[in-house]
């Protein structure tokens, strides 16, 4: 995780170095027919005027959804677990994007907390408990403008995440257990509209794979956008 900080801070620093307010005053007013460039200065909008949507900039946001685990893993008593779960997954995510024309590319770092839990009885007696408590994507996205205000995209890059698994015998005692946290990848996509000045809302389906074992989830959120 704190790769994925570190990486993201250079990407802000970035995108800063792109945002402005000098630009979309330039906008607003050429669309509206007033002189612009060298000499001109540049216009202030006129109270609750919305010039467009720019989508060059940083945001951070809420997301919640479900997400759903395959696992499996050896524990430490040797023995190898398969188990299936599903729950609801929330939490918050940070980026930022670069608009060329039609075109928007960004980097954005998503966190979310889950309750994935699963139990699994061998059929030689003893059982096995999973738990997943959360997962952390850095991804890279490129999108294209179908609307000014609505973005499809595609994304992909690295995953993280926090997995427990205890083994039990057949009499209930517990005979090992595993807890580690992964680093696999990501893909995924989706939509993001931009809905009012600063604000835009997304959802979107991503896959996560982790050797052996993967997540998958549906999400659902809203961004502010500084």
């Amino acid at each position: 995780m704190r790769k994925s900080l570190a990486l993201f801070a250079l990407a802000l620093a970035a995108a800063q170095a792109w945002s402005g307010q000098s630009w979309v005053s330039q906008a607003w007013a050429a669309d509206l027919g007033f002189p612009v460039g060298p000499g001109y200065p540049a216009p202030t909008p006129p109270p609750g005027f919305f010039p467009g949507p720019r989508w060059t900039g940083c945001y951070a946001g809420l997301n919640l959804g479900g997400a759903w685990a395959n696992i499996n893993e050896t524990s430490t008593a040797g023995s190898s677990v398969g188990a299936h779960s599903a729950s609801v997954a929330g939490g918050g995510q940070v980026g930022c994007d670069v608009q060329f024309d039609a075109w928007v590319f960004g980097v954005r770092d998503m966190i979310d907390a889950t309750s994935l839990r699963s139990s699994t009885t061998f059929p030689l007696g003893g059982s096995a408990n999973s738990r997943t408590n959360w997962y952390d994507t850095l991804t890279a996205r490129e999108g294209y403008l179908v609307q000014p205000s609505v973005l499809l995209y595609l994304q992909g890059g690295a995953a993280w995440t926090s997995t427990s698994l205890t083994v039990f015998n057949a009499s209930g005692a517990q005979i090992g257990s595993l807890s580690s946290s992964s680093q696999g990848w990501t893909l995924g996509g989706g939509a993001e509209w931009m809905f009012a000045p600063h604000w835009s809302a997304f959802a979107e389906y991503n896959f996560m794979g982790f050797g052996s074992s993967n997540i998958q989830n549906i999400s659902a959120g809203v961004n502010y956008r500084f």
